[in-house]
C-alpha cells in the first residue's frame, strides 16, 4: 500500500513512512493511493472476530502488515474497560449508539491513539531514530495522545490547547500528566490558531527536519485508518454486509466520520451520513448551501466540536474533485487566504448525496442529553447527544436500516453539563478519582509561532540530552 498527498507535491510513501510523516511536505494529507475494497463474502468471514483482531485485520489491509499489528492490537485494547472494547447500546427501536469511550482518556480519540503510542515505539526502535510530536486540541485528542506517549523513549510530545476553551476535566487530563517527556501549551486563542500553529511548524521546513516533526491529529493518515476498524464492527454487529446501515457521528475537525466514509469506500453497505454540528456549523452550512466559509469560532457545552476548519475535509475534498490534487491545492490554498472554500456545484452535490448536515446550539444539547436520560435511561455527554439529535431529525427514508451514533465521550468528561440537563453529576471511573487533586504543570503562550518554536525546540533538546 503506497500513500499520495492530496496537494501532489510529496512523493508517495508507504504506511511506516506516513505515520512518521504525519502532514505532506506540500502541506496535503497522506491517502491511499487506491482504496481497498472487500467482497460481501470477504466481510461476512470478519463476523464474529475480537475487535483487537479485528482492527489488524482492517489495519493490515492499509499497509500495518508489515508491523506485529496482532500483538500491538491486542495490548493496546487490553486495558479498555469494556470487554467488548467498542459495545453497541440500542437507544430505540432503530438507533444504536456505538459507545468509543471505555478506553484510558473517556473518549474517541483513545480507540486510535493507543495503537499509534505502539506503531511509533516499533518504527522508532527499528530505525534508531526520535521524533517530536506536535498537537492541536480542542479537547480530547491531546489527553488520548499523552496518554499514548508518555514515558516512551523515543518520543518527545507537545500539545497546544485553546486556554479556557476545554472543559475542566479535559484540560486536567492533559496538564497532570507529569512524564518529563510531555509539554503541554495553551494557546490564548482558539483551536483553529492552535491548528494553524501545527500546521505552520510543519510548513517550516527547517524547524520540521531539526525537531524530526510527527503528528498524532487526525492530519495524521494512521489515526484515520485505525478509526475505521470499529464502525465496521458495528456495521457487522447489525448484519451488514447483508444489511444496509446509516452512521451519524457529532463532527468538529471531520477525521471520525471521514473514517465511516472510507468503509462504506471499502465496500461497506453504509447508506449515508449525518454530520452533527454545533453553533460551529460550516459544514452543515456546507451541505445545506455550499457555503463552506469561515467565521469565528464560538465556545459551547461541546467544545471538541469547536472548530470552523475541518482539516480532514481536504481528504474528502481530494475525492469530490476525482483525485485532481492541483485543484485540491488551489481550493485549499484559496481557503486559507479568503476564508471561503469554493466547491464546485458536481462536487457539492455529490457530497450531499451522502452527507446531510444538522446543527444543535446548546439549549437543545441540553434538552437532547435529558431526552435520552427521560426515554432510554441513557447519560450521554453533550456531543454524543448532538449525534442522537441529528439521527432522529434525518433519519434513513428506510425505516428498516439502522442507525448508528458514534458515542464519542464519556459523560464524567462534562459533569457540569450532563447535570444542569439531568440533575446527575456522572462519576469519573475509579482509576480517575484524585484528578481534581493532581498537580498541574502548563505554559500559556500568545498565538505566535516562534514563541511555540521556542518552547517545542527546548522541550526536545531537555529531552534529548
Amino acid at each position: 500500500m503506497r500513500y499520495v498527498s492530496t496537494r501532489g507535491q510529496a512523493a508517495p510513501r508507504d504506511f511506516e513512512a506516513v505515520l512518521l510523516a504525519g502532514l505532506a511536505e506540500d502541506g496535503g494529507l497522506f491517502v491511499p493511493e487506491s482504496w481497498p475494497e472487500l467482497t460481501t463474502a470477504e466481510w461476512r468471514a470478519l463476523r464474529g472476530l475480537p475487535y483487537p483482531d479485528l482492527a489488524a485485520r482492517i489495519l493490515g489491509l492499509f499497509g500495518a502488515d508489515d508491523m506485529p499489528i496482532e500483538a500491538m492490537s491486542r495490548d493496546a485494547y487490553a486495558g479498555f474497560g469494556h470487554p467488548a472494547v467498542v459495545p453497541l447500546v440500542q437507544l430505540d427501536h432503530r438507533t444504536f449508539a456505538l459507545e468509543l469511550f471505555h478506553g484510558p482518556t473517556l473518549a474517541f480519540k483513545d480507540m486510535a491513539l493507543q495503537l499509534l503510542g505502539r506503531m511509533f515505539d516499533h518504527v522508532l526502535e527499528k530505525r534508531g531514530e526520535r521524533v517530536t510530536i506536535v498537537g492541536a486540541t480542542s479537547g480530547d485528542t491531546g489527553s488520548a495522545a499523552i496518554e499514548a506517549c508518555r514515558d516512551r523513549a523515543a518520543v518527545d510530545i507537545v500539545i497546544l490547547h485553546p486556554e479556557n476553551r476545554t472543559s475542566d476535566v479535559q484540560r486536567r487530563q492533559m496538564t497532570t500528566v507529569l512524564a518529563p517527556n510531555v509539554k503541554n501549551i495553551a494557546i490564548q486563542g482558539d483551536f483553529d490558531a492552535c491548528q494553524d500553529l501545527v500546521k505552520a511548524m510543519f510548513n517550516d521546513a527547517p524547524f520540521r527536519a531539526e525537531m524530526r516533526l510527527s503528528a498524532v491529529n487526525s492530519i495524521n493518515w494512521a489515526r484515520i485508518a485505525a478509526q475505521i476498524p470499529y464502525y465496521v464492527a458495528a456495521a457487522l454487529a447489525l448484519g451488514a454486509p447483508d444489511r444496509e446501515v446509516a452512521v451519524s457521528v457529532p463532527t468538529g475537525n471531520f477525521g471520525n466520520v471521514l473514517a465511516a466514509w472510507a468503509a462504506r469506500r471499502m465496500g461497506l453497505p453504509i447508506s449515508g451520513f449525518v454530520i452533527g454540528s454545533n453553533r460551529n456549523d460550516i459544514l452543515a452550512r456546507f451541505l445545506a448551501a455550499n457555503d463552506m466559509s469561515a467565521k469565528p469560532v464560538e465556545p459551547s457545552l461541546s467544545p471538541s466540536m469547536d472548530i470552523q476548519v475541518s482539516s480532514n475535509f481536504e481528504r474528502l475534498l481530494f475525492e469530490l474533485l476525482d483525485r485532481d490534487a492541483a485543484a485540491t491545492a488551489q481550493t485549499m490554498t484559496r481557503f486559507r487566504s479568503e476564508g471561503r472554500m469554493p466547491i464546485p456545484h458536481a462536487a457539492w452535490k455529490q457530497a450531499t448525496a451522502l452527507f446531510r448536515g444538522f446543527t444543535l446550539d446548546d439549549e437543545g444539547t441540553l434538552a437532547e442529553i435529558r431526552h435520552l436520560w427521560t426515554k432510554a435511561g441513557y447519560l450521554a455527554d453533550p456531543h454524543t447527544a448532538v449525534g442522537t439529535a441529528a439521527a432522529r431529525a434525518l433519519p434513513p427514508a428506510d425505516p428498516a436500516v439502522p442507525v448508528i451514533v458514534a458515542a464519542t465521550a464519556h459523560p464524567a468528561k462534562f459533569p457540569d453539563a450532563v447535570e444542569r440537563a439531568t440533575g446527575i453529576r456522572p462519576p469519573l471511573p475509579a482509576r480517575l478519582h484524585d484528578l481534581h487533586n493532581r498537580e498541574e504543570r502548563f505554559d500559556v503562550l500568545p498565538d505566535d509561532l516562534r514563541a511555540v518554536e521556542t518552547a517545542v525546540r527546548a522541550h526536545a533538546r531537555r529531552n534529548a540530552a
